[in-house]
C-alpha cells in the first residue's frame, strides 16, 4: 500500500518558489540530498525577502522557532517564538505538522490553502547542521 505523502510538493510551482527552490538545490554539496544550513545567505535572496522565513529546530523533545519572518508575513512579533507558544494564523496554519513531516522525511514539503479567502502556498525546505536537520527555509506565495 502507498502511502500520500501530507506535504507533497507540487510538480508546479509559482516562479517565487520556484526561485527559493532552486536556491536550496543550489546549496547542495556533493552527492548531499541536504545542504548545510551554514550555506544558507538570504541577501542572496534580497527581492523575496519579504516572503521568507526561517525556523529553528530544537529537541528532544521536537520544538520549531521562528529565527527569522519576512515583513509581509507576520502581522505580530513572532520571532525568537517558538511554534506551540503561539496561534499560527494565515500564512502559517499547520506550520507546526508541517516542519515536522519536513525533518521527518529530509525533503522540501508544501502546503496549500485553497479553501482560505486568499489562498496561498507554503514552501518548506530542510537545512542540515550538527548532524540533524537543524533550520527550515520558508517561502510563501500569495501572502
Amino acid at each position: 500500500m502507498t502511502i500520500k505523502h501530507p506535504y507533497a510538493v507540487p510538480t508546479q510551482l509559482p516562479a517565487d518558489l520556484t526561485r527559493v527552490r532552486a536556491y536550496w538545490e543550489g546549496l547542495l554539496r556533493g552527492s548531499a540530498t541536504v545542504p548545510f544550513a551554514d550555506d544558507l545567505n538570504l541577501a542572496d535572496l534580497p527581492d523575496l525577502a519579504d516572503g521568507l522565513f526561517v525556523i529553528g529546530v530544537f529537541g528532544p523533545p521536537e520544538r520549531f522557532r521562528f529565527d527569522l519572518v519576512g515583513r509581509s508575513l507576520a502581522a505580530d512579533d513572532v520571532e525568537g517564538r517558538f511554534l506551540d507558544e503561539i496561534d499560527l494564523h494565515r500564512p502559517f496554519e499547520f506550520l507546526r505538522s508541517q516542519c515536522a513531516a519536513t525533518v521527518e522525511c529530509r525533503a522540501p514539503t508544501a502546503f496549500r490553502s485553497d479553501g482560505a479567502a486568499i489562498p496561498y502556498l507554503r514552501l518548506v525546505l530542510p537545512l542540515w547542521s550538527e548532524g540533524r536537520i537543524s533550520m527550515l527555509l520558508g517561502a510563501v506565495d500569495g501572502a
